[in-house]
């Protein structure tokens, strides 16, 4: 075995032990575990900053994107993440089904950077509270897929104007518009069929966000999303979405209008929800646990985590981007979620 192999097995065994001591048993026998999944990070640059990862969607498996990212996060850049799930109360088991509970979003309060992946979440005001919070801080925010329509609050709550479909001065069309730069429109490829291959925009070729990326190098099997053009504000596409006439990464470009022009599928942006408090933003319309297999893909999120919390200038030209463990991660569908499991299991 090479010394290269046997480092790598150390640090991942290292990282195993600090998982496992982060979601330990508590004292005298009890089988409560705290609901959220905690890591802590190894060394790198990312050392003594906090990241926070909120899932939450029934289809496109963030419940088991997220957790490889953060491992990701941690052992190979020394993030320390802690990783929410939609839980169901009567069970504590991960539901993402269950749209009106994310446990431990209060440690939005000492997070760098908060990475959303939920779709049309109903939370309590008590919950919502927090992630208002954190946006008026203007801490910076990275979106996955479904985060364009994270919210869809349909009762009487003061966070009303979070809701994906939000008519409203200055927050038409929700955290989705105002915060990422859209809400959900529609899907342009055709769901299913019609994959997805990233182009390097025009002009983004030097963001530091690209580092280490060609056309090409980004796959996915979920199809391109709508998005109004030009996207609001200081928004700057980074990566269009070339629609593929099949499912595998070597599927020809479909003809026609769908590809003329391309659909941005990722962009960074600025947001300000209360004055003078102005962040970054990174939001990609990728991000199903499938997707997460692109390498290409990976690098792209490893980068904008580093530009979000202002640390560009120490992207390596190739990030360090090895899945951690095994990953076998589950095709998108309603109802597809693996049962039983807590937060700590993920």
């Amino acid at each position: 075995m090479s010394k290269r192999a046997v480092r790598e097995g150390v640090l991942l065994l290292g990282a195993c032990v600090l998982v496992a001591a982060a979601t330990s048993w508590l004292p005298g026998g009890s089988a409560d575990r705290e609901p959220w999944l905690s890591l802590k990070g190894g060394r790198g640059p990312g050392a003594g900053k906090h990241i926070v990862l909120v899932s939450g969607d029934e289809e496109y498996r963030s419940e088991e994107a997220l957790p490889q990212f953060a491992r990701i996060l941690a052992l190979r850049h020394g993030f320390d993440c802690t990783v929410l799930f939609a839980v169901n109360p009567d069970t504590g088991e991960v539901d993402p089904t269950y749209l009106r509970n994310i446990p431990g979003l209060h440690h939005l309060r000492d997070a760098d950077l908060m990475i959303i992946f939920t779709r049309f979440r109903d939370l309590p005001d008590e919950q919502m509270a927090y992630i208002d919070e954190y946006l008026r801080s203007g801490r910076p925010v990275l979106g996955l897929r479904t985060a364009t329509h994270a919210f869809r609050i349909r009762r009487p709550s003061k966070y009303r104007h979070y809701d994906f479909q939000y008519k409203g001065e200055g927050w038409d069309g929700g955290f989705g518009r105002r915060v990422l730069g859209e809400t959900w429109i529609a899907h342009h490829g055709a769901h299913g069929r019609e994959s997805t291959r990233g182009i390097i925009a025009p002009g983004a070729e030097g963001h530091p966000v690209l580092r280490g990326i060609k056309s090409g190098d980004i796959w996915g099997p979920t199809d391109v999303y709508r998005v109004r053009l030009p996207l609001p504000g200081d928004s700057k596409p980074l990566v269009l979405g070339q629609v593929l006439a099949g499912m595998s990464p070597d599927s020809p470009p479909v003809k026609g209008s769908k590809n003329d022009p391309m659909m941005p599928i990722a962009w960074t942006k600025t947001y300000e929800i209360e004055r003078g408090h102005r962040g970054r933003v990174f939001t990609t319309t990728m991000g199903a646990s499938v997707d997460l297999q692109s390498e290409g893909l990976r690098r792209l999120l490893v980068n904008a985590v580093y530009w979000c919390v202002g640390m560009e200038d120490q992207i390596p030209d190739r990030s360090d981007v090895r899945l951690v463990g095994e990953y076998k991660p589950t095709f998108f569908g309603f109802g597809r979620f693996r049962r039983g499991l807590k937060p700590w299991e993920m």
